[in-house]
């Protein structure tokens, strides 16, 4: 008999997947045996500018496939871009299948065209609370196969969806297990003419993913759930652990590389689209907290800040840089929580180096690491500053999914400290 009020069951879930150089070239092959013959292949215009998205479309017209593009996917969703991808899909569909190619943005994209196209539903009935209602999918969605073309979100491993609600100015998602694609196909040459800043940016997102999964709250911690009651985000556990631990050793050794050499460097490319994929196995299962958490207001009330690598239309902060710019601060609330994790966290990003002082040992390793490979220099560098705390605080309490993963408690007063202290982090 186990106990009526300790959790004693976690859930662990993740796509097959297609790993190393060429995959992408085999996507006809692998798709045809999901017994599907008209598919929608979603992307970028800057991914759509490569010819990969083309090059893929060709690819599963040699298998009896036919394949249409939708090349109009915004990067860092909105509620008002994912509805108008939707509604193209539906005018021009009927599909019986899916293909994203590109970065989060384009896979998240996909996911929701799926979700709106399969199902019956607006957006916002599926966007998470308290935002939007959270009511999960009431049956079977079309088969997505996902083809990363950036080494960062891993959403190509996971349930969920992440867009800006503009009338909100808030940035949060859609979870549920069957968003997640049907098959992940990985192929690290379409990540070689990667900008730098773009693959800084995108690393982060991968560092993030492994260190809030690694640190979330443990599953055993939850109160006992009913089988309906089960979400995706489940908290850190045994499965989760080991793909986390994978990641931040393979990022040790290669997010740096990556960055300064990325044209020529496909052994550094290869390990970070592995360590993207093993944190979205992470991730996608235990769960992000507080950097994911804040990051959300600060992509979402940018007024001001142009990234170099992105396109320069309108502001914006990239959702790896947002998560990354108050992770030292944020891991400096949690490590009192959970010392041992955040210590061997930092063992795995940065080996043999680190401050002396335990709790500084995992925000010194952070903060090495994105001086080293570009990052801004916190929240005060992408526009905000002190009056704006309180705002932010605001759209960080409304990610109480988030929060919940969190190993310490969040109130209003810690967000605010984490979110001031991280106006400036060196």
């Amino acid at each position: 008999m186990t106990g009526e009020t300790e959790e004693t069951i976690f859930t662990w879930g993740a796509p097959p997947l297609k790993f190393g150089a060429g995959a992408a070239d085999e996507i006809g092959f692998d798709l045809r045996q999901y017994d599907v013959h008209r598919v929608l292949v979603v992307t970028d215009p800057g991914v759509a500018a490569t010819g990969i998205p083309q090059r893929v479309s060709e690819n599963l017209k040699r298998f009896g496939i036919a394949a249409e593009l939708y090349d109009r996917a915004h990067v860092e969703p909105t509620d008002e871009s994912l509805v108008q991808a939707a509604d193209a899909a539906a005018d021009r569909g009927p599909w019986d299948g899916f293909v994203a190619v590109g970065g989060g943005s384009a896979i998240d994209t996909a996911k929701a065209v799926n979700l709106l196209t399969s199902r019956p539903g607006r957006l916002m009935d599926h966007v998470n609370k308290p935002v939007g209602a959270a009511l999960p999918p009431d049956g079977p969605l079309a088969p997505l196969v996902a083809v990363p073309t950036t080494a960062g979100t891993g959403s190509e491993s996971t349930a969920m969806c992440i867009l800006d609600v503009l009338s909100m100015k808030v940035k949060t998602g859609i979870s549920h297990w069957r968003l997640r694609p049907a098959m992940a196909v990985v192929d690290p040459l379409l990540t070689l003419g990667l900008p730098p800043e773009v693959t800084a940016a995108a690393g982060m997102d991968v560092v993030c993913h492994a260190l809030e999964s690694y640190t979330a709250r443990s599953y055993t911690d939850f109160p006992r759930k009913q089988p309906e009651q089960r979400v995706t985000y489940c908290g850190s556990n045994p499965v989760s652990d080991l793909w986390c631990e994978k990641a931040l050793a393979l990022i040790a050794g290669s997010l740096r590389r990556a960055v300064h050499d990325g044209s020529t460097d496909l052994q550094a490319r290869s390990d970070m689209m592995l360590a993207a994929t093993f944190a979205g196995m992470g991730f996608g299962n235990a769960g992000v907290h507080l950097p994911h958490a804040n990051a959300y207001p600060v992509a979402g009330m940018v007024t001001d800040h142009f990234p170099p690598g992105y396109p320069s239309d309108e502001p914006m902060v990239p959702h790896g840089q947002a998560v990354s710019l108050t992770a030292p601060e944020a891991f400096r609330f949690t490590y009192p929580a959970a010392p041992d994790r955040h210590l061997r966290a930092a063992e795995l990003l940065a080996p043999g180096h680190g401050s002396t002082d335990d709790a500084e040992r995992l925000p010194a390793a952070l903060t090495a690491l994105m001086r080293d490979i570009g990052m801004p220099n916190g929240i005060g560098a992408v526009g905000f500053g002190e009056g704006d705390v309180p705002q932010l605080v605001e759209g960080t309490m409304k990610q109480q999914r988030l929060l919940a993963t969190s190993p310490r408690e969040v109130d209003e007063e810690s967000a605010a400290r984490v979110l001031t202290g991280s106006i400036s982090i060196w």
